[in-house]
């Protein structure tokens, strides 16, 4: 029996959730705040950064804010979800992926007053500075992951075959 999609949805979140909320307790137990720890020498490296902003520190300094819109498009993809073709496997995983995200940096945002970033990739130039990709965590990436499959369902949507036409037969005279 295939568990509904409220359940999948419901399900997903709250993995994603926990596992954000696990590694980010492991960050907080094993690194110092702006500690780092190389993992492949001028590639990746866990951090322990914190973020106040939204994605690449877009609105830095506005952690409340960005705390009530985040619920507040929570509660809108919560009370939409049929919009976004959430009875469908992909849907139901997009919207898990996406409310598991969003309650986990919320969580971040109450309890620590900032986001926990710790996931760097960068590459190292010949000068030896340092050019990297803004710092992520599990939940910026179920975000982006949930996002994508929500854009890759309304992309087939948008080009799926219309629905063939019931032929009717011609009227007698």
């Amino acid at each position: 029996m295939m568990p509904n999609p409220d359940r999948r949805m419901l399900g997903i979140a709250c993995g994603i959730t926990v596992i954000d909320q696990l590694s980010k307790f492991l960050v907080l137990s094993y690194l110092g705040f702006a500690d780092e720890k190389v993992i492949v020498p001028g590639f990746f490296k866990f951090v322990h950064w914190g973020n106040t902003g939204a994605a690449w520190s877009i609105l830095r300094g506005n952690n409340e804010l960005l705390s009530i819109i985040s619920l507040l498009a929570l509660m809108g993809l919560v009370i939409w979800r049929r919009h976004f073709d959430g009875n469908t496997v992909l849907g139901a995983c997009g919207l898990g992926l996406l409310f598991g995200g969003i309650v986990g940096n919320v969580i971040d945002r109450i309890v620590h007053k900032h986001v926990i970033d710790f996931i760097y990739f960068y590459v190292q130039t010949r000068s030896g500075r340092e050019v990297g990709f803004p710092a992520f965590n599990v939940a910026d990436s179920a975000i982006c992951i949930g996002v994508g499959l929500l854009f890759v369902l309304s992309f087939q949507r948008e080009h799926a075959a219309p629905p063939p036409q019931p032929e009717t037969e011609p009227k007698a005279e």
